[in-house]
C-alpha cells in the first residue's frame, strides 16, 4: 500500500480546492449566461431565457468579432513564426557577441506590462496612421506575444543541433529542401506551443486593443468587458463562453498535434 506523504496531501487539497473554484466560475458563468434576472440571494436563476444567445449568435456584428478576433490572432502567428524562426535559431546555436543582452532584450515585453509600450507606441502609430486598423492591433499584438513564440521555438532548436542539417547536407539537400523536410519536424512541438500561446494571448489583449483600436476593431475582449461591467451581464458571460470556447479548442489541438508527434518518434 503506497503511503501519501503529509506534503502530498496539502499539494492534494490545494489543488482540489483550486479545480473547485474553477468548477464554480464555468457554473456560475453557464447559468449566468441563460438567466432572465438573477439575484442575490437565488441560488439558480428563476427564469431561464435564451435571449442573450440569440442577441450574440444571430447579431451579424458579433459574429464579425468573432471572425476579426481569429483574424488577428492568425496574421499575429503568421508574423511571429517568420520572425521568431530565425531569431531563435541564432540565440539556441550560434555564438555572437552580446548574445546574453539581444536575448533580455526580446524577453523584455514579458517583464513590462504591455500598457507602458503602448502608450509610447500609440503617439507613433497616429503619426503613422496605423491606429483604429486591423493592421496596427496586429503589431501592437505581436510587442507581448512574440517573446513566448521565440521561447518555444528556441527550445526545439537546442534539442535540434546541427547534427541532422549536417547529414542532409552530406546527402545531398539543398538548405531549402532541409528546412521544410527536416528542421520543421523538429521544430513542430516549439511551433505548436508558441502558435497557441500567441492565440491565447491576442484574445486576451483587452487595453492594447482599446489603445490602438480607438474602438473603431472590436475583438472578443472588447466586446465582452464592456457587458460584464454594466447591467447586460448575460451577454457578456455568452462572450466569455465563446471566449473560453476558443481559447480551450486551441489548447486541445496543441495536445492532440503534441501527443501524436511524440508518439510517432
Amino acid at each position: 500500500m503506497i503511503k501519501v506523504k503529509y506534503g502530498d496531501k496539502i499539494s492534494l487539497i490545494i489543488l482540489s480546492l483550486i479545480i473547485l473554484m474553477s468548477i464554480i466560475q464555468i457554473i456560475f458563468i453557464f447559468f449566468m449566461s441563460f438567466s432572465n434576472g438573477w439575484v442575490w440571494p437565488d441560488i439558480i436563476p428563476k427564469k431561464l431565457s435564451f435571449e442573450a444567445w440569440k442577441y450574440v449568435l444571430l447579431n451579424i456584428n458579433s459574429l464579425n468579432v468573432i471572425f476579426i478576433s481569429l483574424k488577428i490572432a492568425l496574421i499575429v502567428v503568421i508574423i511571429n513564426l517568420i520572425v521568431a524562426i530565425p531569431a531563435a535559431d541564432a540565440i539556441a546555436r550560434y555564438d555572437f557577441k552580446y548574445k546574453n543582452i539581444i536575448e533580455f532584450l526580446l524577453i523584455m515585453p514579458i517583464v513590462i506590462p504591455p500598457i507602458i509600450s503602448t502608450m509610447g507606441i500609440h503617439k507613433t502609430f497616429i503619426r503613422m496612421n496605423l491606429t483604429e486598423s486591423i493592421w496596427g492591433v496586429v503589431l501592437v499584438h505581436i510587442i507581448p506575444t512574440l517573446p513566448y513564440m521565440i521561447r518555444a521555438i528556441k527550445i526545439s532548436f537546442e534539442n535540434f543541433g546541427f547534427e541532422w542539417e549536417h547529414q542532409c547536407q552530406m546527402l545531398g539537400a539543398n538548405k531549402l529542401n532541409t528546412f521544410i523536410n527536416v528542421k520543421i519536424y523538429f521544430l513542430l512541438p516549439g511551433i505548436i506551443a508558441g502558435s497557441t500561446l500567441t492565440i491565447l494571448i491576442s484574445f486576451s489583449q483587452y487595453i492594447t486593443t482599446i489603445l490602438i483600436g480607438g474602438g473603431q476593431i472590436q475583438t472578443l475582449s472588447t466586446s465582452m468587458v464592456p457587458y460584464i461591467n454594466s447591467g447586460e451581464k448575460t451577454i457578456g458571460c455568452v462572450y466569455a463562453i465563446i471566449f473560453a470556447f476558443i481559447c480551450l479548442t486551441a489548447l486541445g489541438i496543441m495536445e492532440y498535434y503534441l501527443k501524436r508527434y511524440y508518439d510517432s518518434l
